[in-house]
């Protein structure tokens, strides 16, 4: 049980590191343009993964894409000009941080709002259950006759 225990926990520590796809057949020799590739391969989206850079993702369009990088990098684009170049091909959506303009208003403005639907939405929830308890009982004295009574049965009970 403890080598189980053992392996599954190796096997999500394994599963939580990120997987560096950049083969060593592309890295550039240039160790400063190298860097600037990485740097561009991390902003970058892959469209097939979605949630991935291109610099973590195996996808074969990945890898396209970080090769078209190195290749314009090696040409003596600046980085504008790869995103701009990247842009024009994929949209958008190929960085993994948009612009902000209209066409993506979504992307940025659909998190807060959900997030504030959702505060409104616990606050009004805990607001009508504050309403919906029951008050305190308020004490009332007895009238005599009941605190006769009273006296009476707790007397017979041996109280």
């Amino acid at each position: 049980m403890r080598h189980l225990v053992l392996g599954v926990l190796l096997l999500g520590l394994c599963a939580a590191s990120p997987a560096w796809a950049v083969n060593p057949d592309e890295m550039l020799k240039d160790p400063a343009k190298e860097a600037r590739a990485r740097d561009l391969g991390r902003e970058l989206r892959c469209v097939v993964c979605q949630n991935q850079s291109i610099d973590d993702s195996d996808a074969d369009l990945a890898r396209d894409l970080r090769l078209i990088v190195r290749e314009r990098i090696d040409l003596g684009d600046s980085d504008n000009d790869v995103r701009r170049f990247l842009v024009e091909r994929y949209g958008d959506y190929v960085l993994l941080k948009p612009p902000f303009k209209s066409s993506t208003l979504v992307l940025w403005l659909g998190p807060p709002v959900l997030l504030l639907g959702a505060a409104a939405t616990v606050a009004l929830f805990y607001r009508r259950r504050r309403r919906t308890t029951v008050p305190p009982a308020v004490e009332v004295p007895l009238s005599p006759e009941e605190q006769r009574r009273l006296d009476r049965l707790l007397k017979e009970s041996g109280q």
